[in-house]
């Protein structure tokens, strides 16, 4: 019997959903699943959501929020409510974004990652089940270590650079999300190319960087490969801790029959040698980042991304709620 892609490719790695589409998840099961803004935008404008959306303003408006605080209250619930209903679907955790818009602010990332916890656990999820993922920004990372330490999980992501992974490695983060397709699309764009084979693809060239390094100095931070562009960047990383992969590319790895080979082990890594920096504080870290033109670039046009993505959804609830129009009366 010949096995799927995706059925080999789930014995050398786990499988995460990149989707907050519930029917895709009920139908591929994987293991954990992770969201963000753009992914809960898509998921308020399909109509089997209505309930959720509805329930999810009614529970901001009993709290006495009003206003433009009444609208991001009721972001946050709905963001929660629909972790709380793929948790149904699935064994592992699930991703629940921080506002991209604090991204800068550790404190406040902070603040609004408990505040999130907190509504999970009125719903009745346990904190392990819940990965808060917060934008790898230095305050970002700093936050995470200081919610680590009080045994929070996070999952730091629009990760594009290894002195951002050695900075999540030595804040003892949970999990990383480096993004492959993101940083194909800049390299094609920089070096005005069409493709690049899968073994000269920047993107999964720098999961493997990052992967070797991690495992050479035993690393428990996890790697998740994340944001890919087609099954054969998926296929590329094959053997990484996770890959969290978007319903179309899994239904494509469901169809393709292709014997996959191993890319990613901890005894391959130990036969390569990657850069080590220095530890590393506020301004070496900027400095690195500064230096790396593509992460710098792909690290603010990320969160820059996903603050459009929470302001489009702010406008569909307004909308939809009359909202605008109760104001202006």
């Amino acid at each position: 019997m010949t096995h799927s892609a995706l059925d080999q490719l789930k014995s050398m790695t786990t499988i995460v959903a990149d989707s907050s589409d519930l029917s895709a998840i009920e139908k591929f099961r994987p293991l954990d699943a992770t969201t963000n803004p753009s992914l809960i935008t898509a998921a308020a404008n399909q109509p089997e959501n209505r309930a959720l959306i509805e329930n999810a303003f009614a529970q901001a408006k009993a709290e006495g929020y009003a206003n433009d605080e009444l609208i991001e209250r009721t972001i946050d619930i709905l963001t929660v409510k629909l972790g709380a209903e793929i948790l149904k679907l699935i064994k592992g955790r699930v991703s629940t974004e921080v506002d991209a818009a604090l991204s800068y602010d550790t404190e406040a990332t902070i603040a609004k990652a408990k505040e999130l916890l907190a509504l999970y656990k009125q719903y009745g999820i346990e904190q392990n089940r819940i990965l808060i993922k917060i934008a790898s920004t230095w305050e970002g990372i700093q936050a995470a270590k200081a919610l680590e330490a009080e045994g929070v999980h996070c999952n730091l992501t629009l990760l594009f650079g290894l002195h951002q992974a050695q900075a999540c490695a030595e804040a003892g983060v949970t999990l990383i999300s480096p993004f492959v397709g993101r940083i194909l699309d800049w390299y094609k764009k920089a070096e005005n190319v069409s493709s690049y084979p899968v073994e000269q693809d920047p993107g999964v060239l720098s999961v493997k960087q990052i992967y070797h390094y991690y495992k050479q100095r035993s690393v428990k931070t996890e790697i998740m490969g994340a944001s890919f562009r087609s099954i054969d960047q998926v296929l590329g990383l094959a053997g990484c801790d996770l890959l969290t992969v978007a319903p179309n590319l899994l239904a494509e790895l469901e169809q393709d029959t292709r014997e996959v080979q191993l890319q990613l082990s901890e005894k391959q890594s130990q036969a390569s040698s990657e850069q080590l920096f220095d530890t590393l504080d506020r301004e070496s870290f900027k400095a690195l980042l500064e230096h790396d033109l593509m992460a710098f670039q792909l690290l603010q046009s990320g969160v820059d991304g996903f603050i459009k993505a929470r302001e489009q959804l702010s406008t569909l609830l307004r909308q939809s709620f009359g909202y605008d129009a109760e104001i202006q009366a």
